[in-house]
């Protein structure tokens, strides 16, 4: 495993063979996949961290959607990738939509966990306050939102019996810089959803029972806008998909691949 660092973000490559991009969700790092991984043998494996996120700077500017996109294509062709996999999770997803829709020929397929096209508007204001509590409040800020999230963002199943996928959670959102996650809240309330209908390529949408972030009602709304789109939805199963259901999220990782 190699990290390099590419228009001042960090990237970590690893495995050799046709190449599958990660992008992670807010709050996200590189080890949102961790959990993936034997489901990625042989691949080469490149995990983004998205500007503001884990050890990428958000630099001076304003973070969006659409910047995240071009720092993934940017990094796709430091690398020399001319087509990928995609998987995304949460706000990772979005940006893996924009993504195919601007250089179709990058994208082959796209697995999406938790996934959006954009926030519901009413759910706009409260990420705009999170964001406005991470620059205000820095590091004693980001335990409590971590907190929050846990409690509302994860299956009440996986707080009771796995308490390592909490610690996860918990743990990825504490490590953030609190100025880049602010800034990444902003991009994600800003986001307007790609035009689904123009994504030809299979699409792979996973979501749990109990995800708020991203409900089955929502998802399945995203599969009718989808051309080739298939949904799963696991029981007992909040927005952290591959924390809270690691062995079942890798199963569907492969058997997509085997079909697309």
């Amino acid at each position: 495993m190699s990290t390099q660092y590419i228009e001042g973000v960090a990237v970590e490559v690893d495995g050799d063979g046709p190449p599958i991009v990660c992008i992670h969700g807010l709050g996200g790092t590189s080890n949102t996949w961790t959990p993936l991984l034997r489901a990625m043998r042989g691949h080469t494996v490149v995990r983004i961290d998205l500007p503001g996120s884990a050890r990428s700077g958000a630099g001076a500017d304003g973070l969006s959607i659409q910047g995240m996109a071009d720092t993934v294509i940017a990094v796709c062709r430091h690398l020399n990738i001319a087509g990928a996999r995609f998987v995304g999770h949460s706000m990772g997803s979005i940006v893996c939509q924009h993504v195919a829709v601007r250089l179709p020929a990058l994208v082959k397929s796209m697995a999406l966990f938790g996934p959006l096209a954009c926030p519901p508007d009413a759910a706009r204001p409260n990420i705009r306050a999170r964001a406005q509590k991470a620059r205000n409040g820095g590091t004693v800020a980001m335990q409590e939102i971590a907190d929050a999230i846990v409690s509302g963002a994860t299956a009440a199943s996986t707080r009771d019996s796995l308490p390592v996928a909490v610690a996860l959670v918990r743990e990825s959102l504490m490590r953030q810089d609190a100025q880049g996650y602010g800034r990444s809240c902003d991009a994600l309330a800003d986001a307007q959803s790609a035009p689904l209908e123009d994504i030809a390529v299979p699409v792979l949408l996973v979501t749990g029972d109990e995800d708020g972030v991203a409900p089955p009602s929502t998802v399945r709304d995203m599969a009718r806008r989808l051309p080739n789109a298939r949904v799963e939805v696991f029981s007992r199963c909040g927005h952290w998909t591959t924390f809270e259901r690691p062995t079942e999220c890798a199963q569907q990782l492969e058997d997509f691949f085997c079909r697309s």
